[in-house]
């Protein structure tokens, strides 16, 4: 939940024209129809942690998958070899 300066707030609206109820009543929607729709600080900490934590994720997963490619198409090409030498080898 935002934390909102609600006196402040209410004396900024009272110093532009609305008197003290039309103030009150504002401050009141604010902070409880639009704080819980705002994100915190923490909010965004929170989202940065587990965007870091699925980055780690991905970096593991593609470290692998890279690994195992290479490792297919290193077999691939021995195996190639070794049927390029036997062929050769038997001509």
């Amino acid at each position: 939940m935002v934390l909102l300066d609600t006196l402040r707030a209410s004396r900024r609206l009272r110093e532009v024209g609305f008197d003290e109820e039309q103030a009150g009543a504002i401050v009141a929607t604010l902070t409880e129809d639009v704080g819980d729709q705002i994100a915190t600080t923490a909010d965004i900490r929170r989202l940065e942690e587990k965007m870091d934590h699925m980055e780690e994720r991905l970096d593991q997963r593609m470290t692998i998958r890279m690994g195992v490619t290479a490792t297919a198409a290193t077999s691939v090409l021995l195996a190639a070899i070794g049927i390029a030498t036997g062929f050769l080898a038997t001509t």
